[in-house]
């Protein structure tokens, strides 16, 4: 029997076969490939390793990361904070090691770069791109959202997801107010943040969700499938009452969060 399966993914269809995974490529591949081979080379391992485009250029050649993806935001060890501590020291790794990743003038990214390019942003660093391996994140994958853009502004998504910083009418998964903002704070704290970053975090992933709903309705406008798929299952909305709550609740400097044992 062949060893080959279809993965869940919320906009392409991605194949594992064996220890390979085929994904769409697009005009970014090529970048992309260049900046996982660059995070191996600096010893990052938290990160797919790349295999270049496939013959007909039609397809991305990546490593295939073992270990569960999570999808499922309720299950335990994705909420623990044992695994926001992990996700924000991985986030951090992730960045430390982009620093030095020497940009090309044919560079193609598939969300806009930001300015200050401190780093390259993974631009979708969720519980459901993250490998989790003994109940821990391990790994990012889906780099197709890599960009170059500050620190903070990737933190800030990576948070929402995390934490998460969903609105109340969000029943399943929203938090009381305090919890959410101790558990900011612990992501703040693992991740490393200046104080400067941590007073900005709240309101830059107010701005991350208005951009992405931005970019999601421009793309759905033009026809895109999954992104039409997404508007019409009312995602933009979504992100928009996230984002207004976010504002609404989180507008204080993010505190640290003293004495904690992970």
């Amino acid at each position: 029997m062949e060893d080959r399966e279809v993965l869940v993914g919320g906009v392409n269809r991605v194949v594992r076969e064996g220890s390979l995974v085929r994904r769409p490529a697009g005009p970014w591949s090529v970048t992309v490939q260049r900046l996982l081979a660059h995070l191996r080379d600096v010893g990052f391992t938290g990160a797919p390793r790349p295999f270049g485009l496939s013959d007909d250029g039609a397809e991305e050649l990546v490593e295939y990361l073992p270990g569960e993806v999570g999808h499922d935001f309720a299950a335990p060890e994705v909420r623990s904070d044992a695994s926001l501590v992990a996700a924000g020291r991985l986030l951090r790794g992730l960045h430390d090691a982009s620093a030095g990743f020497a940009r090309e003038r044919g560079d193609v990214w598939q969300l806009p770069p930001r300015e200050p390019a401190e780093v390259i942003c993974h631009g979708d660093a969720a519980t459901y791109n993250t490998v989790f391996g003994e109940r821990l994140p391990v790994a990012f994958i889906d780099f197709d959202t890599a960009h170059p853009g500050p620190r903070v502004w990737d933190a800030a998504y990576t948070a929402y997801r995390f934490v998460p910083l969903y609105a109340p009418d969000e029943v399943e998964h929203t938090l009381p107010i305090p919890e959410a903002k101790r558990r900011l704070s612990l992501f703040a704290d693992s991740y490393g943040l200046s104080q400067a970053e941590r007073a900005q975090l709240p309101a830059t992933a107010a701005e991350r969700l208005r951009a992405l709903v931005a970019w999601m309705r421009r793309h759905a406008a033009a026809g895109h499938p999954a992104f039409s798929r997404h508007v019409a299952e009312g995602h933009d909305r979504r992100y928009l009452t996230d984002a207004q709550w976010i504002e609404d609740n989180f507008a204080a400097s993010v505190p640290e969060v003293r004495g904690q044992r992970w």
